[in-house]
């Protein structure tokens, strides 16, 4: 299965934009998006909302997701569909180009339960 992505509203809307000009085939939705967790969404409930939505999670909080997340495993949630962290040293450009990179070279199940950064 293609690696589907979610978006921080922490981060740029300009993101999904430039991932959907470089690569419209991929299924990417920012939060406050149609058929995404609205704006606002506690972290606990988006961590929720990407395991029922198969989603991975791309985002810059780096001070309150890392303890949500050991909650979340803690009360037994189900498994991550993984989670990117962008690199503040990294462009918007060079982030989109990491995302459509990793939809195109490898699947969903390869990301399950794992952290990583972005770039790679």
């Amino acid at each position: 299965m293609k690696t589907r992505f979610l978006i921080d509203e922490n981060l740029p809307s300009k993101l999904k934009t430039a991932v959907l000009l470089l690569q419209p085939e991929i299924d990417i939705l920012r939060v406050g998006d149609v058929g995404a967790p609205p704006l606002g969404t506690l972290d606990p409930d988006i961590l929720t909302y990407l395991v029922s939505s198969q989603r991975l999670l791309v985002t810059d909080n780096r001070k309150s997701i890392p303890g949500h997340l050991a909650d979340y495993r803690a009360a037994g949630g189900g498994q991550m569909w993984g989670l990117f962290w962008v690199r503040p040293s990294a462009s918007l450009g060079r982030w989109a180009e990491e995302i459509v990179m990793v939809w195109e070279t490898s699947e969903a199940e390869e990301w399950i339960d794992k952290l990583d950064w972005i770039p790679l």
